[in-house]
């Protein structure tokens, strides 16, 4: 068993993706991680399963990888596991409550690429202004508390980190080339890429939801957890109350405009 937990686990799914699938039923999405290096030890920590529950994913992927093996199914006592339920420091449910309104835009994407896809011309406009939200709110606003305050209470080395990093940088590219696109009329680029952007977010926003976020408080102190709010309330007081609400406004407006429309 030694053997599995120091392995990466995009090799352990390669070599078995009966792997993949056994971790997707604990709600654990490896499978389709574009980076899949860290280690089966570190995955099963970062999602903070009780032990009960680990001893029984632990079980079933060793009976995957070791068929031959006689591995003892452990014993679990279904009283003592518990629904997960996440509670967050009021830092960190600002941040979540941030992705509501992220989210809110992702849902409208495809509406807006259909609507730019039968007009004659590209609305300019519009497509920018859902632009200036990504790069105003998503990014400017919000990424950065996560990369220059919540990330530096962690080993920013680690796997997940650099996941995450790794998605905002993808997200910015793609950002990029539907402002080329838009600059240029090319409706097909601006689509590409805005759906690549909501994919991406859809799923980044729900890793950090539910695992990362998560898996940073469980490691912070008390005093931290204190710290952490004075310094993400200090970035917000530096833009202004101004900037959330003109972003929620043009959210409003943009649902509204498409409400009519259909």
């Amino acid at each position: 068993m030694e053997n599995i937990l120091n392995t990466d686990i995009r090799a352990v799914i390669d070599q078995c993706p009966e792997v993949g699938r056994i971790l997707e039923e604990y709600g654990i999405g490896c499978a389709p991680c574009s980076v899949g290096s860290c280690l089966v030890s570190d995955v099963v920590g970062i999602h903070g399963l009780d032990p009960q529950t680990e001893a029984t994913l632990m079980y079933k992927i060793e009976k995957v990888v070791y068929p031959d093996r006689d591995v003892p199914e452990p014993k679990v006592d279904l009283s003592k596991i518990v629904p997960k339920e996440i509670n967050y420091s009021p830092a960190v449910k600002n941040l979540v409550d941030e992705h509501v309104l992220i989210k809110r835009l992702l849902a409208l994407i495809p509406t807006i690429t259909d609507f730019v896809e039968k007009s004659e011309t590209v609305d300019k406009d519009l497509v920018m202004s859902c632009i200036d939200f990504i790069r105003g709110y998503a990014d400017k606003f919000h990424h950065m508390k996560e990369e220059d305050i919540l990330f530096k209470y962690v080993d920013e080395q680690s796997e997940i980190i650099k996941i995450m990093y790794e998605d905002h940088v993808t997200g910015r590219n793609h950002v990029k080339n539907v402002v080329e696109g838009a600059e240029n009329g090319n409706k097909a680029q601006i689509k590409e890429h805005l759906h690549g952007y909501r994919d991406l977010l859809t799923q980044h926003i729900k890793k950090e939801d539910e695992i990362l976020y998560p898996w940073i408080e469980r490691q912070m102190s008390d005093q931290q957890i204190g710290e952490l709010f004075q310094r993400c309330s200090a970035a917000d007081a530096s833009v202004g109350e101004e900037l959330p609400k003109k972003y929620e406004k043009f959210i409003i407006e943009l649902e509204e405009k498409f409400a009519k429309e259909n």
